[in-house]
């Protein structure tokens, strides 16, 4: 079974749309073995606070690695046009579905920057955001491409591929890696059950394309259940609340009706609704662990890695720089091993890459790259093919600094890093000495 964290969840603070109670949403997650989970009511956060305060309160005395992950989000209401704009009712009313996680403190300000104004500036039957508010404050956060009415999902539903893809290209190019393309399977099994069978429908529908795209533009699924209730049997009195919200009898043929599948489900059902697709359910947990899939540092080992690193301005320096040189480095990969890239060499190009970002010699590479290149194609300069420590790096060579293929001669990238630290582990490419 692969493991599971629930990204798209609504709480009762999702006001008369979300019928869930925190607290039972947080024992239920913890009851089931997920490591943490999050929460992204409608247009807000004012559910923040108490889901603090709460996974605060189950996490006392609890070790670091016991300890449940609260992650804080919201679902935002994206402007179609600009945020300011309220003139077209059609247009500027409320706006796509946008899930915007916070993966840091600076993150969680800017998300707070983000719903902020979207309520002072933006309001127009909805608190809206825009491209412009989220590329402004996109620093900490990472996006996900929501429900059916997300700008992406919208656009595929109505065809407009090119568009779809224009708008994945954007948010890659705000989020890099931190932008996600959510799958969700809502199908009503029970033939007797009055509820919205359509959505399941029009999910199937768009789903293989989705999941083309985001191949096509190498962006990772995650599957999400949009829950908006806490156990199965809460449909029926989430049902009511809706005729609450819309003003509508229980027997209006023609109200509104969810698909009454958005419970907060467990690992194990989630499991099933997603059997065929294992990296949507494995990516959920990118979110609780750190690129080796452990568990992240204590407080006081992050602490000490920042100061070590030169401080949160120069840690997010490196992020940017790591993600720009894992980029090139599989570009240099597809030319020189094949496209799609080996899988064994995808892992020792990872392997190469997390110890530079996590050393901050992401800069090093680049600044190294950049001048060799120059050298060989603009200045005339003569440049050897690389010696010692250089050329055991697979990295180094996808980049052109060497043009010695460490993986064909068998090259130990390991020779980098402090022989005072090398230690005897399993590495992925096999049993070797490996930095501690």
């Amino acid at each position: 079974m692969e493991d599971f964290v629930h990204l798209h969840v609504h709480t009762q603070y999702s006001i008369l749309d979300g019928q869930a109670a925190i607290p039972k949403l947080v024992d239920k997650a913890i009851n089931n073995g997920m490591r943490g989970m999050a929460i992204t009511d409608h247009g807000n956060m004012f559910g923040i606070k108490e889901f603090f305060n709460y996974c605060n309160k189950v996490n006392k005395g609890k070790s670091d690695e016991e300890k449940f992950k609260p992650i804080f989000g919201c679902e935002v209401y994206c402007a179609r046009r600009d945020l300011h704009l309220k003139e077209n009712n059609g247009l500027d009313k409320s706006g796509w579905h946008l899930i915007l996680l916070a993966k840091n403190e600076v993150g969680y300000h800017n998300l707070i920057k983000i719903v902020s104004e979207a309520w002072v500036d933006g309001y127009y039957h909805r608190p809206r955001t825009d491209h412009k508010s989220i590329e402004k404050y996109h620093e900490g956060i990472i996006a996900s491409s929501a429900c059916l009415a997300g700008e992406i999902p919208r656009y595929v539903k109505n065809g407009q591929i090119a568009e779809a893809e224009k708008s994945i290209e954007w948010f890659k190019s705000i989020f890099g890696e931190d932008f996600y393309i959510e799958l969700m399977r809502h199908e009503v099994k029970d033939p007797m059950q009055r509820a919205n069978r359509d959505t399941f429908k029009e999910q199937k529908a768009i789903e293989p394309t989705l999941i083309e795209l985001a191949r096509k533009h190498n962006v990772k699924l995650i599957c999400t259940n949009d829950s908006h209730f806490v156990d199965e049997e809460n449909a029926e009195a989430h049902d009511r609340l809706l005729c609450l919200s819309t003003g509508k009898d229980l027997d209006d043929p023609n109200r509104m009706l969810y698909s009454k599948q958005e419970w907060f489900k467990t690992r194990e059902e989630m499991n099933d609704v997603c059997k065929d697709i294992p990296e949507a359910l494995s990516n959920t947990n990118e979110f609780t662990r750190d690129e080796n899939g452990n568990v992240v540092l204590t407080q006081e080992e992050a602490e000490k890695k920042i100061k070590k690193l030169g401080g949160i301005d120069k840690l997010y320096r490196i992020k940017f720089e790591a993600d720009y040189l894992k980029s090139i480095t599989y570009e240099g990969a597809k030319k020189l091993y094949g496209d799609p890239i080996p899988e064994d060499i995808k892992t020792r190009l990872d392997f190469e890459l997390h110890v530079m970002k996590t050393m901050g010699f992401p800069g090093y590479f680049l600044i190294v790259q950049d001048f060799i290149n120059s050298a060989r194609k603009e200045l005339g300069v003569w440049v050897g093919p690389g010696r010692g420590s250089a050329a055991g790096s697979a990295v180094a060579y996808c980049l052109g600094i060497t043009k010695i293929d460490p993986v064909k001669y068998d090259l130990l990238f390991e020779r980098f890093l402090n022989p005072d630290r090398w230690t005897w582990k399993s590495a992925p490419m096999g049993d070797r000495k490996i930095w501690r």
